[in-house]
């Protein structure tokens, strides 16, 4: 099985545990973070982001690699399902990746900015 096969039954599962799928906030710690809303699991995501930068600032002082990996894991997890709360899923995030992959970054970056000037429409005058 590929990652990728991986991602896609982490992202079912996911999306079997929303409420309006009949996921129970008492039974699974992903429907109780649906339903609490996405205040309460983007939250998780900028902790579980921090955690993973201070693991791997602690690589550079003799830390543990396995802690930058959990952490890692947590932050996924908890990006996967903001994804599924607004409908989106991994093979979204992996399309983007494979649209990148010919640019350099700082092609990918200038012609963001192109395609945010042309998406504010012409400048008011």
């Amino acid at each position: 099985m590929s990652n990728t096969d991986d991602l896609v039954r982490l992202a079912a599962v996911i999306e079997s545990r929303k409420p309006a799928n009949g996921g129970d906030p008492d039974k699974s710690y992903v429907a109780r973070l649906l339903h609490k809303g996405p205040d309460t699991f983007l939250k998780k995501i900028g902790e579980e982001a921090t955690e993973a930068v201070m693991a791997a600032k602690d690589l550079d002082h003799g830390g543990d690699r396995q802690k930058l990996v959990n952490e890692t894991a947590d932050l996924w997890f908890h990006c996967m399902i903001a994804l599924a709360h607004y409908n989106l899923s991994p093979a979204d995030v992996i399309a983007e990746l494979v649209r990148r992959e010919g640019l350099s970054g700082l092609e990918e970056k200038a012609m963001r900015k192109v395609l945010q000037r042309e998406a504010a429409g012409p400048a008011a005058g």
